[in-house]
């Protein structure tokens, strides 16, 4: 155009010259072939974010998948224990080898760095968005069929960075049964919207609990709000994970990838149907 003033953030003329927004994505390792990125992510803390990350890729690893997970949540990780991984990660002059569990999920977490793993992880934002990008570029991931990122809780700095830096396919949001639900899937909805990143669905942690003697549901927080959330806002309900002592100990005693409950069937039809792999 004639009057082309060469700043396509103030034009709205689709024209051949349009300079599209640089990406900010990241080159993984040159060692790191992944071919599908699964985000877990909450609004808030506490709400079982981890737990769904762990069981998603114990059932992928269990289906004869390629699995890794990418602990990204570096002031609360609990991958590590969850999984019964001890110890620090290597490397070498090309990067950083990660850990692997007993059925072969490759994992990386700020407590496989630490000579402590009890130590408190006192970094600002920046720093641990820092070693979150690290996570990507710098470890040898290898051939992998899913990677599960266990973001940190909220909308802050470091869940920005994931998604500006590392190519994530689509997120699952975990939400608790509790009134606050609206508010809190609707800003993990809105973050990804904003990023535009595609999400699977949600998944209600804490939901019920069993009787021992006959099994009858205990709605432990009343009736759940998920479901009609979800209806009113067009999102899939991909599953509701109880408050199980059988749980609680799998992920206590490091055994999570021997638990065969089957609340996340759904998450996993889902990722399969709309992300496959070769």
């Amino acid at each position: 155009m004639a009057d082309c003033t060469n700043d396509c953030s103030s034009c709205k003329e689709n024209c051949d010259s349009r300079q599209s927004p640089e990406s900010l994505l990241e080159a993984p390792h040159a060692k790191t072939n992944v071919k599908r990125i699964i985000g877990v992510v909450s609004g808030k803390g506490g709400v079982g974010k981890s737990l769904v990350t762990g069981l998603l890729a114990a059932r992928y690893a269990k289906k004869g998948y390629k699995v890794a997970i990418m602990d990204a949540d570096v002031t609360g990780p609990s991958i590590p224990k969850m999984f019964g991984i001890q110890g620090r990660v290597i490397g070498n002059e090309e990067g950083i080898l990660p850990a692997v569990t007993k059925t072969g999920i490759k994992m990386i977490s700020v407590n496989l760095l630490l000579e402590n793993p009890s130590d408190p992880v006192i970094w600002r934002g920046p720093v641990i968005a820092g070693v979150v990008k690290q996570f990507w570029t710098d470890v040898m991931w290898g051939d992998i069929d899913y990677m599960f990122i266990d973001m940190p809780p909220g909308t802050g700095d470091v869940p920005l960075t994931v998604f500006q830096s590392v190519p994530v396919d689509g997120l699952v949001i975990v939400a608790s049964p509790q009134d606050l639900v609206t508010m809190i899937v609707g800003k993990a909805v809105t973050m990804a919207k904003m990023m535009n990143v595609p999400v699977l669905g949600v998944v209600e942690n804490m939901s019920y609990v069993k009787c021992p003697h006959c099994e009858e549901k205990i709605y432990l927080y009343g009736d759940s709000h998920i479901d009609s959330y979800c209806a009113e806002n067009d999102l899939l309900l991909l599953g509701k994970v109880p408050i199980s002592p059988e749980i609680a100990k799998a992920c206590d005693d490091g055994t999570i990838e021997d638990y065969s409950g089957e609340e996340l069937k759904d998450v996993a039809k889902t990722i399969a149907k709309t992300h496959t792999v070769d």
